[in-house]
Parts: C-alpha cells; structure tokens; sequence
C-alpha cells in the first residue's frame, strides 16, 4: 500500500463559514459543496467539512507551509476577530501559528521548521 495523503474530516456548526475561512484566508479552492459536506483542496491538501451533530469534539491538525511569516503577513488582518497566536518558536524546531477554525471545536497548527 502507498498512501498518499491523509484529509481531516471537521465536524462544523456552519459548514458555510467554515468554508469562507479555508477559502477567502488561507485560499483554498472549493471541490465540493454540498448542504452537509464540503471538500476544500490546496496543493495536495484536502479538507472535509461535514455538519456537526449535538455532541461535536475538539480536533486539532498540524499543516505545514514553505513560508510561515509569508502566510502571517497575508492573513493576520484577516483573522483579527478569531483566536489566535501569531508566529512563534518551538522547543521541539517549529515555527507555529495556531488558529481556532469558526464554527468547530478544531484548532490548526500551521508550522515550518525552523533552520538549524
């Protein structure tokens, strides 16, 4: 077996909103958008957005970028009503920026490694 990628699958209070994050911020491009399920693809990333029931969980995924303080200065003043952490160092040799994605209980890592 080859894998090839592996897609998150979020549970959304409002699949729409959700939508508009991955699309007008981090510039996803819509695949699928149904009343329930929605798929969003950049490069050779995909998300799945599908309606949350009564008991949604909290989920967190990692993504990892080429240009972390690129993408920073792209989409900062896009997210100013979201909580967030601006870039930062890790311990462990990430750069991250973490962001509450709307309508979920699901937190996005987004990191690149830092230069050693």
């Amino acid at each position: 077996m080859k894998a090839l990628f592996i897609s998150p699958m979020i549970p959304s209070l409002n699949i729409k909103v959700t939508g508009k994050f991955f699309t007008d911020i981090l510039g996803f491009s819509t695949v699928m958008d149904a009343m329930e399920y929605a798929i969003f693809m950049k490069d050779n990333l995909s998300v799945h957005v599908l309606r949350a029931g009564s008991d949604i969980g909290q989920m967190e995924f990692y993504m990892e970028v080429a240009d972390i303080d690129g993408l920073w200065n792209s989409i900062k003043e896009k997210i100013t009503e979201l909580k967030h952490k601006e870039p930062f160092d890790r311990e462990y040799g990430m750069r991250e920026i973490h962001i509450e994605i709307p309508q979920t209980r699901t937190l996005l890592f987004i990191g690149q490694a830092l230069a050693i």
